[in-house]
Formats: C-alpha cells, sequence, structure tokens
C-alpha cells in the first residue's frame, strides 16, 4: 500500500551524508522516509545553512508531510540549527559534526581530549578531497600554504564508512599530500543508523 505525505517523514540532510542516508534506507527497508539535501560544500560555508533549511522546512510542511527530520549535526552553525529545530518542533541528528555521529558521538568526544592535532577525513570527504580540500584553500595554486594550514596537524584520521580499498587509498595519498601521518579507522554508519531507524 502506497504511502501518503502525511505518512512519510522528509529527512532534510547535508549531502555529504546522502550516500549513508540511502544505503541505510535500503538495508532497513524504510521506504516512508523521503529525503532532500542541501550541498555538501556548505560545510565551507556553514552560514548558508539554516537560511536554507528553513526554507526545505516549509516547502515540506506545504507538502503534507507528517514528520521532519534534520540530517545535520551542529555543524559550524553557531547554534542556528538548534534553534530551529526548537522553534519548528523537530529533531536532528545528536552531535557537534558528522565526525563525530560516525565515530559515536561520546567516543569522539572523549578522543578529542588528546588528538586535537588530528584532520579526520570520511568516506565523501575522502572521495572529493580536491574539491573540499586542496580547492578551497587553494593549495593546488599557492602550495607553499599548506604548511601555514597543517603545521600544527600530525596526522589525517580517515573514518571510513565503507569497506573501500581504493578510498583507503586515497586517504594515504590525502596524508602524504599534507605531510600528515596516516591512521584508518572503519567507523560504519555509526549513530547515523539507530537516528534514522528510530524514524521507523
Amino acid at each position: 500500500m502506497k504511502r501518503t505525505e502525511a505518512q512519510k517523514v522528509q529527512i532534510i540532510a547535508c549531502g555529504a551524508i546522502a550516500r549513508e542516508i540511502l544505503a541505510i534506507r535500503e538495508a532497513n527497508r524504510l521506504d516512508h522516509i523521503d529525503l532532500e539535501c542541501l550541498p555538501a560544500i556548505w560545510h565551507v560555508y556553514p552560514e548558508k545553512i539554516a537560511p536554507a533549511l528553513r526554507e526545505k522546512i516549509a516547502a515540506a510542511k506545504a507538502a503534507g508531510y507528517g514528520r521532519i527530520f534534520l540530517g545535520y549535526a551542529e555543524c559550524g552553525t553557531q547554534g542556528e540549527i538548534d534553534k530551529i529545530c526548537a522553534e519548528e518542533g523537530i529533531a536532528r541528528i545528536a552531535g557537534p559534526h558528522c565526525y563525530a555521529f560516525f565515530s559515536g558521538t561520546e567516543k569522539f568526544l572523549s578522543a578529542c581530549e588528546h588528538e586535537f592535532t588530528a584532520f579526520y577525513l570520511t568516506d565523501l570527504i575522502t572521495r572529493q578531497f580536491e574539491a573540499f580540500v586542496i580547492e578551497p584553500l587553494k593549495l593546488d595554486k599557492h602550495p607553499e600554504l599548506r604548511d601555514m594550514v597543517f603545521g600544527n596537524y600530525t596526522k589525517i584520521v580517515y573514518l571510513a564508512q565503507t569497506e573501500d580499498q581504493e578510498l583507503q587509498d586515497k586517504a594515504r595519498w590525502a596524508a602524504h599530500y599534507l605531510g600528515l601521518d596516516y591512521e584508518y579507522r572503519f567507523t560504519g554508519y555509526g549513530d547515523l543508523d539507530p537516528a534514522l531507524r528510530a524514524l521507523a
């Protein structure tokens, strides 16, 4: 039986976790979930996120969705996403950012106490390392900026959602490019999985 919009959940999410949301939806047969994404590159411009979320929420309400969920952590918006959640009475993924909820927020925050010189990658950032790191920082045109930007980091930690050898090779290359040590950690989907399954 086909569900009406009132029986469905609209997830409004960062494009950086779209693959993961779709994979969890398929694996758990969560066919009542619809996904709408904002550009992943807005991690670099977090001031754009909250205004766009308000527009997407209004559109989802107008379309008659019975429930809305934000596929965002705090994500550098300085409390703006939490303000939206409070005003609209909707929930978001717990945690400060995707690195935390992929790792498990409590585990990640504990690790941060002694791992403050790590630069983290996810599958998406590894896959698009050039677009998310090299090009915005203009490292391709000004390689001398590398040590200025990353001089206080000691290692890249690749928090992997999937076991993909090509991505592991790419992450290792990224570490070499930045002159950093390399560490691989398989996280899977972390806290994102139970958060989405709870929407059933």
